[in-house]
C-alpha cells in the first residue's frame, strides 16, 4: 500500500491549487487509497484547513468511488505567524476536529492523529481527548505522529491506536533504530512513514551507486526503488511520499507493482543496514543468552557516576569504550566495538548517558552481528546528586567554577563540559530501557556518594541581600557602595555562628551585571564596603547571569557556589548551615545536605 502526503500542496510557496487538485487525481487513479494532511497544512493560521479543502474539493471532483480512499488529517499543531506551536490541550484538539470535519465536509474522519506530543501538556491528557472523539463517533480511528514506544505503550492503554506515522527514509531510520517500527509491526499498527524520499535530500538517491544498479535492473528511478523497499520492509509499512507534480504522482502505480528479489534485499541491506531491523525476526539475530563474553551498557544522565560502574568491570577484565576518553561520536564507539569484537574481543563495557532507544540499539545490534549477548546497567542518580557530581567534576577541571561561554566553546570537544540544560535535556529525551529491547538483564544500580574525610570545615553560608545587606535608599539591592546597609539582624547572625566556630561566607546574585545596570567592579566595591561594615573578612561568591533558562551553574538553586566554597575551604556540608529566606535557598540546602536556617523576612 502507498499513500499521498499532501503537505506541501499547501505549504509550498509555489502552491497552485488547480495543479494541487490534478496531483491528488492523479494519484488517486495510480491507485493510492490514504491521503494525509492535517489543518496546519496552510501557510500561516489566517487559512487553517487549507489543505484539508484541497482534499475534499479533489475527492469531489474525481471520478473514481470515494469509499477506497482513507483521509487521515491531524491535530495539535498551530501556526501562528506561520510557526508550528504544540497545543494538546484536549479543548484544542475538540475545536480542531470539529473544524477539519467541516473542511473535509464529512461526517467522521477515517484517520484523526495526534500531529505532536505537547510538552507542555501530557500526552495522556492528549489521548484522551481523541479517545472522547472516536467515543463521540466524530473520528473512526486514532493515530500518533512522532512518537517513542513507551509513548505508543501509554497511548494504547486509553485507547486503541490504529496508526504511527514516523519520519522514515534511507536518510532518517530512526524509526527502524528505536524499536517505533518493530514494536509497530510485531503489534500489528499501520506504520505510515511521511518523507520517505528523504525531503531536501531525495537529490542525493540520484547519485547512490547502489540504488541506481537495482533501478537499472528493474528499468525504473531510484526514487521509485526507495519506496518499493519501504513498502518491502513490512506488510502494515506505508510510504507517503508528498508528490507536487502530476508526473511523480503518477508514478506511485509504477511502484505498487515493483516486485524486490533477495539480491536486491542484500544489496539494500547492506547499503541501508537500519532496514534489516525489520525484515530479519528479532530472533534470528539476537545471540543465546548464555552466548560467551558480554557487552554490558551503563547509561545514565551526564554526570550520573557512570565511570565508576565502568571501572569496576574494567578491572574485572572487561575493555572499557567511552566517548569522555575517545572523543567523537556514539557512532565511534558502534565502530570500535564492531572492531574489537571482529578481533576476538567477548567482554566490553560502554558507558555514555545512551537516552533513547536508538542510541542504544546500534550497540545492541553490532554486539547481536557478533554472537555477543548485552546486558544493562542503569545508574539510578536523582538529578540533584546529578548536578552536584557535574559542578565537583567542572571545579577539578578548571580549578573554578567555569562561565558558560567557557562551557559551550570547551564543550566541543570535551563531554564533560556542559550546562545544566543537558541534564535537563536527557531527563526530557529518556527512554527507560526494557527488556524488549534484547537485554539479557536490566541491572539498577543506585547513586552512594563517599564521604570526604579530609573535607571537615563546618561554615555558615549566608545569602547577602535582606540578611546581610539592604539598600539604604530602598532599591531592591545595593548595587552602590554608598547605598550599602547592614540590618542589625544580620550582624547578630554572623556573630552567632562566628562564636560558634562556624567559618562565614556568603552568596548573592547579580544579574544586573548581564543586563548592564552595573558592572564587575562596582559589585566587587559594594562587597568590599559590606566587610568592612561587618569588621570581618567575608568570601562573597555572586552569580551574574540573569533569569530565565539556567545557562549557568551558579545560580539558585544550582550548587556552583556552595561547591566551589566547598573545594575552596574543604567544607563538610553535613555540619554546615544554609542561611536563607526563598524557597530556592531551601531547595539547595536540602539537595546538598545543609543545616537551612530560615530567617523568614526581611531585616530592616
Amino acid at each position: 500500500m502507498i499513500g499521498l502526503g499532501c503537505m506541501r500542496l499547501s505549504t509550498a510557496a509555489d502552491r497552485d491549487p488547480e495543479r494541487a487538485i490534478a496531483v491528488i487525481h492523479a494519484a488517486l487513479d495510480a491507485g493510492v487509497t490514504l491521503l494525509d494532511t492535517a489543518d496546519a497544512y496552510a501557510h500561516d493560521d489566517t487559512e487553517i484547513g487549507h489543505n484539508e479543502r484541497l482534499i475534499a474539493e479533489a475527492l469531489r471532483t474525481w471520478g473514481g468511488d470515494r469509499e477506497t480512499v482513507e483521509v487521515a488529517t491531524k491535530g495539535g499543531l498551530r501556526r501562528p505567524g506561520g510557526r508550528w506551536v504544540p497545543d494538546g490541550r484536549a479543548k484544542h484538539l475538540r475545536a480542531a476536529c470539529e473544524a477539519s470535519l467541516k473542511a473535509l465536509g464529512v461526517a467522521a474522519i477515517d484517520l484523526y492523529q495526534l500531529h505532536v506530543v505537547d510538552p507542555r501538556t501530557a500526552l495522556e491528557t492528549s489521548v484522551r481527548a481523541l479517545a472522547a472523539l472516536q467515543q463521540d463517533g466524530l473520528v473512526r480511528r486514532v493515530g500518533l505522529c512522532n512518537v517513542t514506544v513507551g509513548q505508543i505503550v501509554a497511548a494504547r492503554a486509553i485507547v486503541d491506536i490504529d496508526a504511527v506515522q514516523v519520519g522514515m527514509s534511507p536518510f532518517d531510520d530512526a524509526a527502524l533504530r528505536n524499536g517505533v517500527a518493530e514494536y509497530c509491526r510485531d503489534e500489528g499498527i499501520r506504520l505510515i512513514a511521511w518523507r520517505p524520499l528523504g525531503g531536501e535530500r531525495a537529490g542525493r538517491l540520484d547519485k547512490d551507486t547502489a540504488l541506481k544498479r537495482i533501478a537499472r535492473r528493474h528499468e525504473t528511478t531510484v526514487h521509485e526503488i526507495v519506496l518499493a523497499w519501504l513498502c518491502d520492509l513490512a506488510p502494515d509499512l506505508v510510504p507517503i511520499p508528498g508528490a507536487t507534480r502530476v508526473e511523480t504522482a503518477a508514478s506511485l502505480a509504477r511502484v505498487r507493482n515493483l516486485r524486490l528479489d533477495d539480491q536486491d534485499r542484500a544489496q539494500l541491506d547492506a547499503r541501508f543496514p537500519a532496514g534489516r531491523l525489520l525484515r530479519i525476526p528479532r530472533a534470528e539475530r539476537r545471540p543465546a543468552d548464555d552466548a560467551p563474553g558480554e557487552v554490558v551498557l551503563v547509561l545514565g544522565m551526564p554526570g550520573a557516576g557512570k565511570t565508576t560502574a565502568a571501572l569496576e568491570l574494567a578491572d574485572a577484565g572487561y575493555a572499557r569504550l567511552n566517548r569522555d576518553e575517545r572523543g567523537g561520536r556514539l557512532a565511534d564507539l558502534v565502530d570500535a566495538l564492531d572492531e574489537g569484537c571482529a578481533a576476538g574481543g567477548r567482554r566490553w563495557v560502554l558507558d555514555n548517558t545512551y537516552p533513547s532507544r536508538s542510541t542504544r540499539g546500534d550497540v545492541i545490534e553490532c554486539a547481536w552481528r557478533h554472537g555477543v549477548p548485552v546486558r544493562c546497567v542503569q545508574v539510578d542518580t536523582p538529578l540533584a546528586e546529578a548536578q552536584i557530581n557535574a559542578v565537583e567534576r567542572l571545579i577539578e577541571r578548571y580549578g573554578r567554577l567555569p562561565m558558560p561561554e567557557e562551557l559551550r566553546a570547551d564543550g566541543r570537544t570535551d563531554h564533560r563540559c556542559f550546562g545544566p540544560d543537558a541534564q535537563f535535556r536527557w531527563e526530557r529525551q529518556f527512554e527507560p530501557p526494557v527488556l524488549e529491547e534484547g537485554y539479557t538483564a536490566i541491572d539498577r544500580r543506585a547513586f552512594v556518594r563517599r564521604a570526604r574525610p579530609d573535607f571537615d570545615t563546618a561554615a555558615v553560608i549566608l545569602e547577602v541581600d535582606d540578611i546581610l545587606c539592604a539598600s539604604a535608599s530602598g532599591a531592591a539591592v545595593a548595587l552602590d557602595p554608598d547605598d550599602v546597609m547592614v540590618p542589625d539582624t544580620g550582624r547578630a547572625l554572623v556573630r552567632e555562628h562566628i562564636t560558634q566556630g562556624l567559618l562565614p561566607l556568603a552568596i548573592a546574585w547579580r544579574p544586573q551585571i548581564e543586563t548592564g545596570e552595573t558592572n564587575v567592579e562596582r559589585v566587587a566595591e559594594s562587597f568590599a564596603r559590606l566587610r568592612a561594615e561587618l569588621g570581618i573578612d567575608l568570601d562573597i561568591a555572586h552569580c551574574p547571569h540573569r533569569a530565565g533558562p539556567p545557562v549557568c551553574w551558579c545560580r539558585k538553586p544550582l550548587p556552583g557556589l556552595i561547591l566551589e566554597f566547598r573545594a575552596r575551604y574543604r567544607l563538610d556540608l553535613t555540619r554546615s548551615v544554609l542561611v536563607g529566606r526563598s524557597a530556592a535557598d531551601r531547595t539547595m540546602a536540602d539537595r546538598l545536605g545543609m543545616r537551612f536556617l530560615d530567617t523568614g523576612a526581611s531585616g530592616d
